[in-house]
């Protein structure tokens, strides 16, 4: 059986917000922002959502009683997001179809930047398509490399990246839709090799297209999905940009 599911990865603190609440659960427009995330995929057609727990995993799970129909898989360890979508295979295992990974502290995901990557996944068969978008100042985030054909060549993080690298203004935002069997391939082949020991996502697309996968890096975002929500003044700025856009 073929579905549309998904990922939202709401396993952490978020430190940085002060408050010992999950930070998927601070609310913006009087709504926990991770209640705006679900709702986007839904509305692209999603049709079975995962959410990643961890940190206070039963008072998300309380929270998000409202919907009927999401599961739970619980991250005990923080190991890094690759390890947050490893989680899930199990519940990825027997069904076939696209599989969505996304933040849930990215309440500005657009219903038709989610579409219009699905759409590309499913016509192109690609292993995997990166949402990205180009930004005046891509500080800290990681740059989309591309080669000579202007194809996907790489995601480079900005500590790993030359000054020509750094000059890139296309970055990764972390939405993401991957063939099931090819995500479960190259999560197979994820490693914790790096100063954090971690396993990364990241990661994933680069080792795809290191087998020879078709991976692409689609530039659908639109601008107000370059927020995110690591501090209560930029809870205050993404809050202020849902009422412009009518929530």
């Amino acid at each position: 059986m073929t579905i549309r599911q998904a990922i939202v990865l709401a396993a952490g603190k978020g430190t940085r917000m002060k408050s010992d609440l999950p930070k998927v659960l601070f609310e913006v427009c009087g709504r926990p922002m991770v209640s705006f995330v679900i709702d986007t995929l839904k509305s692209a057609g999603v049709e079975r959502i995962i959410v990643v727990v961890g940190y206070r995993a039963d008072l998300v799970r309380e929270t998000l009683s409202e919907y009927d129909d999401l599961l739970f898989v619980e991250q005990t360890e923080q190991l890094g997001t690759g390890h947050a979508v490893m989680v899930c295979r199990d519940e990825l295992a027997a069904r076939e179809g696209s599989v969505v990974i996304v933040t849930g502290d990215s309440p500005l995901l657009q219903q038709d930047s989610v579409g219009s990557l699905l759409a590309e996944a499913e016509s192109s068969g690609a292993a995997c398509v990166i949402g990205t978008l180009h930004k005046d100042n891509p500080q800290g985030l990681g740059r989309i490399v591309r080669d000579s054909d202007g194809a996907f060549a790489a995601i480079v993080e900005e500590k790993d990246a030359t000054p020509d690298q750094r000059a890139i203004s296309e970055v990764n935002m972390s939405t993401y839709v991957f063939d099931r069997r090819e995500l479960l391939r190259a999560l197979d082949q994820l490693t914790n090799d790096n100063r954090q020991q971690e396993y990364y996502i990241t990661d994933c697309p680069g080792i795809l297209k290191g087998e020879g996968k078709e991976v692409r890096a689609l530039p659908v975002l639109q601008p107000c999905e370059a927020l995110s929500v690591n501090t209560v003044a930029e809870l205050t700025i993404v809050e202020d940009e849902l009422r412009k856009l009518g929530n």
